[in-house]
């Protein structure tokens, strides 16, 4: 973000107060920041009481070997106990869990007690395909009942899964499930997107081709869009209605130590393999649940919540399956996309289901900004009391669009700041509480201990910018990277002593509320996503024609960041040969999926190099948003910036 686009930023002086009658009534009142300041581990340990335990912990957190954290460590429970069956038990079996709507026009609306019954019988489909507690279950499903089901399926019988975007690529899945070792992977024949049915099954066949995945021995197939010319592997492939249809729907779940593994959660790192973020049971729970019922202001017996997320990345872990399941929530889960088969399909859907919380994104929001403000005005979004933002920094001007035009004016927006690291989320304003400022996530939750550091550590002044840092552990956060400990603490640990990087520069602005500006590393983020230039530039070099290649991600007021490559090619190569911009961003789709494709090629002679061999992204950063070029005496050859400048003209393509 540039210094004058900050500067505009934090002259941002609209305030919007919460709604008297929200504020009387919320879930969580100001007096919960004093509460938290003055015991912040006996908070959490209160929170940790709205579960239900088989073996209440004695011991909140364990901190002795940081930054390895242990909370709750001599509880026990199941996840998927708390998330159904407490329900029922409760009386409250006949409470609609889960409104599906697919993109076809298809629907089910699943019980608490349906759930229950559903989970039972995937548990026990799990255990006779052999899945014992601590084998790892990949999960390449689309957006349909079965994801939730399988997840806590595996989460029941204590088998930590690992999902997988269904947009990604073969490779990507492959290595995803060599890294995690999983046993089983569970998938479909395809999905609904934008109209069409979406094969996934060819991809997992092509997965378990590569090397490392020798240890699945099972793959698991829902049939949802009945395509005919799916191949299957005898004594492997097993369909979904042929063997889970055909178990009990009673099973015993059975208690994990709180520490348990839940779940692995790849997301890209800048070494360009992927990180698999490990997240435990006990902690993790607590604090999701705990922050869906203060940031949502929960009411279950009369909400109505939406998370358009998709389940394959963190957000549809933490605010699809397990805050709003373990809270007793009603939510809807949506197959499509938001312009399928048109551009009011969400809106169409708010007013189906009287959806009353819609938690989104940014991206979204700007999407449906640019469609138009007459579509949303077709529909009754009356049912809507709170706006959620999630995925990346929200303009001030999407904010206001969406409280507007999505919220009549009316509802709280509550931006919220987190990390697939961090498991729920850190910072957000509380909808019964806070003076909310478009564009900022403001302040951190209570019990979370956030702030912003300079270079050297420092904490800034109020008006001042640097580094997002977490100063204190929390229940939900990472315990480690899978298999790889010392990356854990290399990545996250080393920049500052004692305390958590997140890789997010920020600003105080005078108020002490925080701002986020974006990431701070190579790690783009396009539509939500994180994804490594590391990962990309190493799919552009596998294609024959390119010789090296240096990724930047570029402001893109769609998506946050565009990526934008610069590849020199080959000598028998031609930079003006017809398609060959198209041939390369097909290859890194091909390579890493769609979402990973660069928005712009530029063939160059050569790349901006330090004398010892360090491409200079920043300068590739300048010229990509049409800047003025930043200090070039570190380069070897400055001509090559005013080189690359020329060519410019050259590089657009765009889908």
């Amino acid at each position: 973000m540039s210094n004058e686009s900050l500067a505009n930023l934090l002259k941002e002086e609209r305030r919007f107060a919460p709604p008297a009658g929200l504020a009387a009534e919320a879930n969580v009142t100001a007096e919960a920041y004093e509460r938290a300041k003055a015991d912040r581990l006996g908070f959490w340990a209160e929170q940790a009481r709205r579960l239900s335990w088989e073996t209440e912990p004695t011991e909140t957190l364990d901190w002795s070997n940081p930054p390895f954290a242990k909370w709750f460590a001599d509880g026990r429970l199941n996840v998927a106990y708390n998330c159904v069956d407490r329900h029922v038990e409760n009386g409250l079996g006949d409470r609609v869990a889960i409104h599906f709507e697919g993109e076809p026009g298809d629907t089910r609306s699943i019980t608490y007690a349906e759930l229950q019954r559903e989970v039972s019988k995937a548990a026990n489909a799990l255990i006779e395909l052999g899945v014992q507690a601590g084998d790892r279950v990949a999960i390449y499903l689309p957006m349909i009942p079965e994801a939730v089901v399988s997840m806590l399926a595996c989460a029941r019988i204590g088998a930590p899964h690992s999902l997988v975007f269904g947009g990604f690529s073969a490779d990507a899945l492959a290595t995803r499930i060599k890294d995690a070792d999983a046993r089983v992977v569970i998938t479909a024949d395809g999905g609904y997107r934008r109209g069409k049915p979406s094969a996934l099954k060819p991809a997992v066949d092509e997965a378990l081709t590569r090397p490392g995945t020798e240890n699945v021995r099972s793959v698991l197939v829902v049939r949802r869009t009945g395509q005919e010319d799916i191949a299957w592997s005898e004594g492997r492939d097993v369909w979904w209605h042929d063997l889970v249809e055909a178990q009990s729907d009673q099973h015993t779940p059975q208690a994990f130590d709180a520490e348990h593994p839940l779940f692995i959660l790849y997301t890209s790192g800048t070494t360009g393999k992927p990180k698999g973020i490990l997240h435990t049971t006990g902690g993790y729970l607590t604090q999701i649940s705990y922050t869906h019922h203060a940031v949502f202001d929960l009411k279950p017996e009369t909400d109505v919540f939406w998370c358009t997320a998709d389940v394959g990345w963190v957000t549809g872990h933490s605010y699809i399956v397990y805050g709003p399941l373990s809270n007793g929530a009603t939510e809807v889960l949506y197959e499509g996309t938001p312009d399928s088969p048109h551009q009011g399909r969400w809106w169409e859907i708010v007013q189906k289901y009287g959806v009353t919380i819609l938690y989104t994104a940014p991206t979204a929001i700007r999407a449906a900004m640019k469609w138009g403000d007459d579509i949303p005005a077709k529909f009754d979004l009356s049912s809507l009391r709170i706006l959620g933002s999630v995925g990346e920094p929200i303009n001030p001007e999407a904010w206001v669009w969406y409280r507007k035009h999505i919220g009549a004016d009316r509802t709280p927006v509550v931006d919220t700041w987190w990390q697939t690291e961090t498991g729920g989320i850190m910072i957000s304003p509380l909808p019964g509480v806070t003076e909310t400022k478009p564009g900022s996530a403001q302040v951190p939750l209570p019990g979370i201990a956030a702030t912003v550091v300079d270079d050297d550590a420092r904490e800034v002044a109020n008006g001042s910018g640097g580094y997002l840092v977490l100063t204190e552990p929390w229940p939900s956060m990472l315990r480690t990277i899978w298999g790889d400990d010392q990356r854990y603490l290399d990545t996250y640990w080393s920049r500052f002593e004692h305390k958590y990087f997140a890789g997010d520069g920020a600003k105080k602005d005078d108020d002490g509320d925080i701002w986020l500006l974006g990431r701070v590393d190579d790690v783009m983020l396009v539509s939500g996503h994180n994804i490594s230039t590391t990962e990309v530039e190493s799919a552009l070099v596998s294609h024959p024609k390119v010789a090296e290649a240096a990724v930047v991600g570029a402001t893109d007021p769609q998506t946050t960041q565009a990526i934008c490559a610069f590849v020199i090619l080959r000598g028998d190569a031609d930079a003006h040969e017809e398609g060959l911009v198209e041939e390369l961003r097909a290859h890194v789709g091909k390579q890493l999926g769609p979402i990973a494709k660069p928005k712009r090629i530029l063939p160059v002679a050569e790349l901006p190099k330090t004398r010892s061999g360090k491409i200079m992204r920043r300068l590739l950063r300048d010229v990509a948003e049409n800047r003025t070029l930043g200090d070039v005496t570190t380069l070897t050859d400055s001509s090559v910036m005013t080189l690359i400048q020329s060519q410019l003209p050259t590089a657009s393509s765009e889908d």
